[in-house]
């Protein structure tokens, strides 16, 4: 399983680093105003349906009805299935796109109403939207392809599609702006083709898997029924974070221009860690859970979920102690160039923190999610979002005017620890989730290191490095370098005296694997 999470976590991370990329030239050449609130609330809906599709409700559904097919039946039988939802699918969501086309300007007020009181941001954010939004049929088609991808345990090749999002869009940004109104219209086209490019990619490996992904006629037969029933309540339940942070911008569209920027910009640091471990551990999780519970394998189950978490919080939470403490320089080294100002680096930096807080909630999210749709329940997640989307809600009606760009991270981080505790209180009441005492003891300890570590770079760069954002990049990226690689060496020797981890073991491992290699 640590191979598989590793794997996909690989991929998933080239594609955050190349995301980092296409952001900061999105910061360069858009800055944090107005033009980029446009485009962020144009790429906003895709990207929701994106990760709720792709790391979200319908693997949640699709994954285990087709692993079920697979095994049960035969390989004929569950590329018939395949074929059948993916027309299905196709089908249902260019309908959606066609009346979201006509109906923009009402969706736009809807999702960015603090935009009607300047006409050229609303008009922008039409235009863009209608460019963007077509990458949600590709997107959710290219997550069903990927579905059967990893059911099949190629999760190397699904995930490895996901990194030319960020390519095409690089791409797209260097070679089509000076063909274009602006570099905001060359992102919104990048974003589209880049859903062509996925798809495609998709497509091949599974043909080369031996499954041949078709279009047909597409029919209601019992098996799509069954799909729909589970996927449509997982929507809400397993896309938690994806509509809570949906109802950040829209609330933050009601803030002063930029604060839709700023806060993106934080969000794509804080998505980092939780790409690449949440996601990568809820996808490998999932096929394995339900393999195990369909052999009536509880035992199995507890500890693929077990090893889930121990693994992701290893690094999860010094991620999390970490980016709150050095987000100013992290924001400044990444994102200070071009129209991206000084002031934009401190306000990107405070949301980074309030984000910080809540990520190893939004991991846990992923990580305890599966132990509900390995078992074909997909109604109780659905509740307990349910419950913490009006929280989230409320919360950044409460924090909106007082913390104005800090409100709507904040507020994202609080519904998310309420939604994991609820999710793991409710699984341990099943008899559906057992942590051992060992792993609690772990858990402390690695929050433990992860404290003092936050505490030791906060003192540092407090003391050593001053007005880090006035500095130059060099200056700025010696910083940054020199704090990480301070704070894992801290945190790898206090996990050494608690006992968590043995750095002689550990190194021996990897000079052993180095040398088969």
């Amino acid at each position: 399983m640590l191979k598989n999470i590793l794997t996909v976590g690989s991929w998933t991370m080239l594609s955050r680093l190349l995301g980092l990329v296409r952001d900061q030239l999105l910061a360069a050449f858009l800055g944090a105003g107005s033009l980029q609130d446009a485009y962020q609330v144009a790429f906003r809906l895709p990207n929701m349906f994106r990760n709720l599709f792709g790391e979200g409700a319908f693997n949640a559904a699709f994954v285990p009805l087709f692993t079920t097919t697979l095994t049960k039946k035969n390989q004929q039988e569950a590329q018939r299935f395949a074929n059948e939802a993916f027309s299905v699918l196709i089908t249902l969501l260019v309908i959606i796109t066609i009346l979201a086309e006509i109906f923009m300007p009402e969706i736009v007020r809807v999702i960015a109403p603090g935009f009607t009181v300047d006409k050229a941001r609303y008009d922008e954010a039409v235009a863009l939207s209608r460019i963007t939004f077509p990458y949600m049929v590709l997107i959710c088609a290219a997550a069903l392809v990927a579905g059967v991808l990893n059911s099949l345990h190629r999760f190397g090749v699904a995930a490895a599609a996901y990194v030319s999002f960020n390519v095409v869009g690089i791409a797209a940004l260097l070679w089509l702006t000076p063909f274009m109104p602006n570099a905001a219209w060359a992102a919104a086209w990048g974003v589209t083709l880049s859903g062509f490019v996925q798809l495609g990619i998709l497509l091949f490996a599974a043909h080369k898997a031996g499954m041949r992904i078709r279009i047909c006629f597409p029919k209601l037969t019992n098996d799509i029924r069954q799909l729909f029933r589970k996927m449509a309540p997982g929507i809400v339940g397993s896309g938690i974070t994806q509509i809570n942070l949906t109802i950040s911008t829209i609330i933050a569209t009601l803030l002063p221009a930029g604060s839709v920027s700023v806060m993106y910009f934080a969000d794509r640091i804080n998505q980092l860690p939780l790409g690449v471990l949440g996601a990568a551990a809820g996808t490998t999780l999932l096929p394995i859970l339900t393999k195990a519970l369909h052999n009536k394998d509880p035992n199995a189950a507890f500890d693929a979920q077990n090893k889930a978490l121990d693994y992701s919080l290893l690094l999860t939470l010094p991620a999390a102690f970490g980016l709150f403490s050095i987000a100013t320089p992290i924001i400044s080294t990444l994102f200070e160039h071009g129209a991206f100002t000084v002031k934009d680096v401190y306000y990107s930096a405070q949301s980074l923190q309030m984000y910080s807080i809540g990520l190893p909630a939004f991991v846990l999210i992923k990580v305890l999610s599966p132990g509900f749709f390995a078992r074909g329940d997909t109604t109780t997640p659905v509740k307990i979002g349910i419950f913490t989307i009006f929280l989230n809600l409320i919360l950044n009606l409460i924090f909106m005017k007082p913390l104005a760009h800090m409100g709507p991270p904040l507020a994202n981080s609080l519904a998310a620890i309420t939604n994991v505790i609820i999710l793991a209180v409710v699984l341990y009441k099943r008899d559906a989730l057992s942590v051992p005492f060992s792993l609690l003891k772990r858990i402390a300890a690695m929050t433990v290191a992860s404290l003092l570590m936050c505490v030791v770079l906060m003192s540092v760069m407090h003391l050593c490095f001053v007005e880090i954002p006035e500095q130059n990049i060099l200056y700025r990226l010696f910083s940054v370098i020199l704090l990480t690689s301070l704070g894992g060496l801290l945190y790898g020797i206090i996990l050494h005296i608690f006992g968590v981890i043995n750095f002689l073991q550990f190194f021996a491992k990897v000079t052993k694997r180095i040398l088969k290699k």
